[in-house]
């Protein structure tokens, strides 16, 4: 994917996944984008500029996501909004998109299909091919990552109750989380 124009640039990213969020945000700053980070809702309402793009976590600990889409369609309208959950449904979906985001998308969603959701283009043709090939079925690193992400936020992110519900060391999980989650 190529990034658009100069002047378009300017993207705000919003989530409390301290892994997460900086990572997806160096993956945006590589390709070109300028990217204001926000660990939750009240860091995201105080910004008082509307970027021209916006990633929005859907549950964060200090509330919904939704409130910052809200809050940034009455800064402008025209904001390309996404909206990304691990615990996706249809009435979340709906939600998200009556208060003005142009996509919801299921976490972990890489950088790819992250930016073809904010310019509202198709992913590449060479992911979509090789996801047909496979007929959308993620690899057993990515499934185990999304379990880990599941249990991790259901344990409030405790890292030690987690790896106690998932049977494992402390350690082992940690450095489980320290790995860019797998590709599909």
């Amino acid at each position: 994917m190529t990034a658009p124009e100069k002047d378009l640039l300017r993207s705000l990213l919003v989530d409390d996944d301290g892994v997460f969020r900086p990572r997806l945000a160096q993956a945006f700053r590589k390709r070109g984008w300028e990217v204001i980070e926000a660990g939750g809702v009240g860091e995201a309402r105080a910004i008082s500029e509307s970027p021209e793009f916006a990633v929005v976590d859907l549950r964060m600990p200090d509330g919904s996501g939704l409130e910052v889409v809200r809050h940034l369609h009455a800064l402008d309208s025209s904001t390309r909004i996404v909206v990304l959950t691990g615990w996706g449904s249809i009435a979340t979906a709906l939600d998200a998109l009556r208060a003005g985001a142009v996509d919801y998308l299921q976490k972990p969603a890489d950088a790819d299909q992250i930016e073809a959701a904010l310019l509202g283009k198709k992913p590449s043709d060479a992911a979509t091919e090789a996801e047909d090939d496979l007929h959308g079925v993620p690899s057993l690193a990515r499934v185990e990552w999304e379990h880990i992400q599941r249990v991790l936020v259901a344990c409030d992110h405790n890292v030690s109750q987690a790896a106690k519900a998932l049977g494992l060391h402390r350690r082992s999980l940690q450095r489980k989380l320290g790995k860019y989650p797998a590709a599909r």
